[in-house]
Formats: C-alpha cells, sequence, structure tokens
C-alpha cells in the first residue's frame, strides 16, 4: 500500500498558509482623534459646538465649504449666480452624488433641508443661518433658486457653515426629530455609533471623489484630562489629539514620533455677564472686572504663551476686525473705584460655569484668584458638555435664565464678521435663538450689525462693523480675554488632517502610513 511521504515542516506549513489566508492584506487605517469634551449631537442644524460640527462634516456636506485656509469652496453645489440687491440666489447643483442610503442628492433634497433649517417652528439651534430664507424654488433637478426676506450679502458663508450641511430627506422622514442620532449625509464616512464619549464612522465606499476616503475609519474619543490626552497620543491609540495642552508642549516637542502643529486661530476667549442680572446690569461692574484681570498673565498662566489678548470684540484674523486699543489695562485700583462707583466698595459674590476639560477648569481658577483681589469672590461649576448646553438652551426667557458669569470661546464658522458678532451680541439673538447669553442689548450695536448684513458692499460693512466693535468694546458685556493659537499633536504617520482657524478639522484626505 503506497503512503506518501510525510514531512514534519507540513503541519507547520499548513499552519502559517492559513494564518495568511485569515489576515487581511492590509492592516486596516483606523484613526482615533482625541478630543476634550463629549460631543452633544450628531443634527448640524441643531448644535452649537465646534467639536459637534467637527464630527458632522466626517458624514454629512454643505453647498459650500471652506478648504484648509478656511477659503470659501464650492462643495455640493458648483456654482452660483447672486442677483444685485443680494436677494435671490440660484445654485448649479453637483450630479451623481448620492446619500448614504442610496437617495440621490438633488434640488428637491437642498429644498427638504434648507426649508427644515430656516423653519423656526423646528427650533433649531441654527435656525438663525436661513432665517432671511422667503422661498426655496426647484427649478429643475440640479438647479434651486433661494429668495430672500431681505438683501444677504453673506449667504454663501452661511451655506458654508457646518449647520447648513445636508441629511438624506428618506433619513430627515423616517428619524424625524432623533435625527441627531442617526446623520445620513453624503460625506467621506458613514455613521457607525456614538455613545457618551467616542463616536465611530467609517469609510464610504460610493463616496463622489474618486480615491477618497484614504482611511478606514475614523472615531472621535472624549478625553477631558489633559494627561490622558497627551498619554494617549504617545502611546499611539490616538494619532492626532485637540487640544495640545499648552504646559505640555515641551513633552511632545521631545518625542520624535510626534508633530507640533501652532497656528493662529478666529477662536476668542471671554467671560460672557448676564446683564438682566445684578450687578451685571451696571457698566461700570463689566469694565472693572475687565481692568481686574491680568489678560498678559492669563496668556502665560493658562495658555502657556500660545494666545494673545483680545483687543475688541472680533479676533484679528476675521474679516473687518478693528483695534481697539487697550482702554482696558489692569489695574485692580481702578477696578476697585470703578465698583465702589457702583455701589460696591466691598465687591459682590457670584459664581461661574465652563466645560469640565483641564483648561477651561484652569482659566475660571484664575479668574477666580484675580477677581478676589478686588473683593469678587466667584464659585466656579466645571459642567459636562450636556449640562452646559442645557444651562444655557433650554430656557425661553431672559428672566428664566440662571446663568451669571459663563467662561466660554467662540469662533465664526462662516468665516465672516456677521458670524462674529451677530450670535453673540446682537439684541434679537437672546438663547434659545441665537448665544447671547450675556443678554447684551444696544440700539448703536443693533443698527450697525444689521446694516452690515443688508449689503454685499464691503465699505458699508466695514464701517458698520467698525461702529459696533466700538460701542461693544466700550459697554463691556464680556470680560475679553484672549485669541488662542491652534494647538494640536499628531503621529508623524498621520496626514492630510486639517485645522481650519475657526478649530474645526477636515478628514476628508487624512491618511496613515
Amino acid at each position: 500500500m503506497f503512503r506518501p511521504f510525510r514531512s514534519m515542516k507540513a503541519p507547520l506549513a499548513a499552519a502559517l498558509l492559513c494564518t495568511a489566508l485569515a489576515s487581511p492584506a492590509f492592516a486596516a487605517k483606523d484613526l482615533v482623534v482625541g478630543v476634550p469634551d463629549n460631543l452633544t449631537g450628531l443634527d448640524p442644524a441643531d448644535i452649537n459646538d465646534t467639536l459637534s460640527q467637527s464630527a458632522t462634516r466626517t458624514m454629512l456636506q454643505g453647498l459650500y465649504g471652506f478648504d484648509k485656509d478656511m477659503k470659501l469652496i464650492p462643495v455640493l453645489a458648483e456654482s452660483a449666480e447672486i442677483s444685485p440687491d443680494a436677494k435671490e440666489f440660484t445654485f448649479k447643483l453637483r450630479k451623481g452624488v448620492v446619500f448614504h442610503d442610496g437617495t440621490p442628492f438633488n434640488a428637491q433634497a437642498v429644498k427638504v433641508n434648507v426649508d427644515r433649517v430656516a423653519n423656526p417652528a423646528n427650533k433649531l439651534k441654527r435656525q438663525s443661518l436661513l432665517s432671511m430664507l422667503a422661498e426655496s424654488e426647484v427649478i429643475d433637478d440640479y438647479t434651486i433658486r433661494l429668495r430672500l426676506k431681505e438683501p444677504f450679502g453673506a449667504l454663501l458663508n452661511n451655506l458654508a457653515h457646518p449647520g447648513a450641511m445636508m441629511h438624506s430627506p428618506k433619513a430627515l422622514e423616517t428619524y424625524g426629530k432623533e435625527i441627531g442620532r442617526h446623520p445620513v449625509g453624503t460625506g467621506p464616512y458613514k455613521f457607525v455609533s456614538w455613545s457618551a464619549d467616542t463616536l465611530k464612522v467609517a469609510r464610504n465606499e460610493s463616496y463622489w471623489k474618486q480615491g477618497l476616503p484614504k482611511v478606514d475609519s475614523v472615531t472621535f474619543k472624549s478625553m477631558p484630562e489633559n494627561g490622558s490626552r497627551v498619554a494617549a497620543l504617545q502611546a499611539g491609540e490616538a494619532q492626532f489629539i485637540y487640544p495640545l495642552p499648552p504646559e505640555m508642549v515641551k513633552v511632545v516637542e521631545k518625542n520624535p514620533a510626534l508633530d507640533i502643529i501652532n497656528g493662529p486661530s478666529i477662536i476668542a476667549r471671554y467671560v460672557a455677564m448676564n446683564e438682566t442680572k445684578k450687578p451685571f446690569d451696571d457698566v461700570r461692574v463689566r469694565q472693572a472686572l475687565n481692568h481686574a484681570v491680568d489678560k498678559n498673565a492669563f496668556v502665560k498662566v493658562v495658555y502657556n504663551g500660545f494666545a494673545k489678548p483680545m483687543d475688541s470684540a472680533l479676533p484679528p484674523n476675521l474679516g473687518f476686525y478693528v483695534d481697539q486699543g487697550d482702554p482696558y489695562p489692569y489695574d485692580p485700583a481702578k477696578a476697585k473705584q470703578l465698583l465702589a462707583e457702583a455701589g460696591y466698595p466691598n465687591g459682590f459674590e457670584t459664581e461661574m460655569f465652563a466645560r469640565n476639560n483641564t483648561t477651561s477648569i484652569r482659566a475660571m481658577q484664575f479668574l477666580q484668584q484675580q477677581l478676589a483681589q478686588v473683593g469678587v469672590k466667584v464659585n466656579v461649576q466645571p459642567l459636562e458638555a450636556g449640562i452646559e448646553a442645557a444651562k444655557v438652551w433650554s430656557v425661553e426667557k431672559p428672566e428664566d435664565s440662571t446663568v451669571q458669569m459663563q467662561y466660554g470661546g467662540w469662533s465664526a464658522s462662516t468665516g465672516d464678521a456677521d458670524w462674529g458678532l451677530r450670535p453673540l451680541l446682537w439684541g434679537k439673538g437672546f438663547p434659545p435663538k441665537f448665544f447671547n447669553v450675556a443678554y447684551y442689548k444696544n440700539e448703536t450695536v443693533d443698527t450697525a450689525i444689521e446694516a452690515a448684513i443688508a449689503t454685499a458692499d464691503p465699505a458699508k460693512r466695514a464701517e458698520a462693523y467698525k461702529v459696533a466693535q466700538a460701542q461693544i468694546w466700550k459697554d463691556a458685556p464680556w470680560i475679553f480675554l484672549i485669541v488662542e493659537n491652534l494647538l494640536a499633536g499628531q503621529s508623524k504617520k498621520l496626514s492630510g488632517l486639517h485645522q481650519l482657524p475657526d478649530g474645526g478639522l477636515i478628514m476628508e484626505d487624512a491618511d496613515l502610513k
């Protein structure tokens, strides 16, 4: 009986062959991004924070967007024809694009989305982006016309804001108010899962841009503690972290496998003071608190030098910014004098809240110490992102607000001065419509802001914004603090992930070696 020769190496060779067949030809490219806070939602029309907007940008797109330098670019629109009076905008749309659920992208899809955002009955947080819309008209499958109630020269910038990105009409119909947990867009990645501190999206194999995306998945991981975020980067558990804690820049610099991103931003940090609450209804108190804070020391202690003191309500890298000089130098004696004139010779007690990440807590502690030196006792409250959002947005009337002081920040994600002022300091923009947490109202400012958006003439807009900035600086609805640098850390294996001046992230071109 014939017996075939059996080599002792045969079992090993068979095992190796099975292992090879079971393994993928290439390792999966899974990108992990470490961020400081939990996401607050995934419906871009109903969220207010840049971080959550960055997450939705992976999945959804709008008619317009921004490149890595925050220059306006067409995305789902190919072109726009604008009437001379800036009241009628006709868009030619990109063909051959489908939503992740197979629904075609066309003019009807655009109409469903813009009408949804513009309708005040839907009470979406970004309704103001399209509040000027009078009517949307489908001309043909790939042409849509938007008619406005009044001229609005910054409409393309508003449409480039993440809040104007588009869901599948089918998904909107299916999920209704729960769309924020079931995003379906046209972007490079598809929604996979979202828990309290983790969002995962996966490669869209049918993406309309050939060759993209280059990574298989992106995971946003909330890491509020600065040290944990840096440790994850150094261990390779995250390939990108934002923000890179300023105090840990030197640690990351010593790691040859990592790179540091340090660039200018349009992110302003300030403390909003609720003018409907005593003692903040007195301008002398608000001016006093500006004199009580050493802004240069704030830069050094809180941001380790990676920031600059504010000298206007607008950041320098935003259009129509005007330097207001330095009318609020650090002067505790002046602060005490103004407090005494306002009837508070012994100071007062108040509270301040902010997000519960390391840098925000350190900022509040610094402010607490500074204000104590002029007799103002501040109780600080670090809050989780969702709780903080509810504290601001759950109120319908100014008198119901419990806000006294809020340490926060803002970046004009339309790239236009309108979005740097109107959401924050317009007298018709109190929560829940806008983000005027200071409940600040001044007729001069309101008139200027409204005049600036009623024209597309740059010279007229510049003059209006000059007036607004001067009055706001004088009225001091905020403790004006700093404009921060963009600081991020990344693995040298990562390329193509871009951070915009407003702090937003674009991951369409991201790749891992």
